[in-house]
């Protein structure tokens, strides 16, 4: 392969793996929220006496709990497009300086 043609894959790749890792971030801090809302709402619901509260507030967590798992999810698949990203990158890395 040419140098410019392996520069290129190497430029790409690193433009990805900076969006993955942004996009980890993200969900990082989406998760940390579902979970602050989450014990709040937990809390709360222990308090609540009305049968109709206590039911929202169960839907609430029920939805939440739901989002937690979707960006559970979403890492997962991240974490492991990062590794492979990282791992290409190296390959490219070594041909770049052989």
């Amino acid at each position: 392969m040419s140098i410019s043609f392996v520069s290129s894959i190497i430029s790409r790749l690193k433009r990805e793996i900076e969006q993955l890792e942004k996009n980890s971030k993200a969900d990082s801090k989406k998760k940390d929220g579902a979970l602050a809302k989450l014990k709040q709402l937990q809390k709360d619901s222990q308090k609540s006496t009305l049968p109709s509260d206590l039911s929202n507030k169960m839907t609430r967590i029920e939805k939440l709990n739901e989002e937690l798992s979707e960006i559970n999810k979403r890492q997962l698949q991240q974490s492991k497009q990062l590794a492979d990203k990282k791992a290409e990158l190296q390959t490219h890395l070594s041909k770049q300086k052989k």
